[in-house]
């Protein structure tokens, strides 16, 4: 009878919804971790080092920049997922695979909150 099922019950959503905004709250903060550490990066230092040292460095800070740079954007893309996974609670679309229409199993839902595809669909999609 669960496989029938064509939405989540408002219970679940809410169990959902605060799972999302759990990930979200935590996600939020590790943005601000990356940003801050990305500012202190850019910020030259009052410190007086050696040349030679110096050209060793700036190249150790340009890869490190880049680094927390990507790790932000990423954590950036991951933050707008769940923002839209949470529109989708409120319009009724939560769960439901957008390639077959069926129901997305609770246990993908938990591990992956902000996913819009059932696993099968999302294995078919790389082939």
């Amino acid at each position: 009878m669960a496989d029938d099922k064509t939405r989540y019950s408002e219970e679940e959503l809410k169990e959902f919804e605060a799972l999302i905004n759990a990930k979200l709250d935590k996600a939020n903060q590790e943005l601000k971790i990356l940003k801050d550490a990305l500012n202190r990066s850019n910020d030259p230092g009052t410190d007086s080092t050696a040349a030679h040292t110096k050209v060793l460095e700036d190249g150790a800070d340009t890869a490190e920049k880049e680094n927390l740079g990507q790790l932000a954007a990423r954590q950036q893309k991951f933050i707008n997922n769940l923002k839209n996974a949470l529109i989708r609670i409120k319009n009724g679309t939560y769960g439901i695979c957008v390639a077959t229409g069926k129901l997305i199993s609770k246990e993908r839902l938990k591990a992956v909150p902000h996913t819009t595809m059932c696993i099968e669909a999302k294995l078919n999609q790389k082939n």
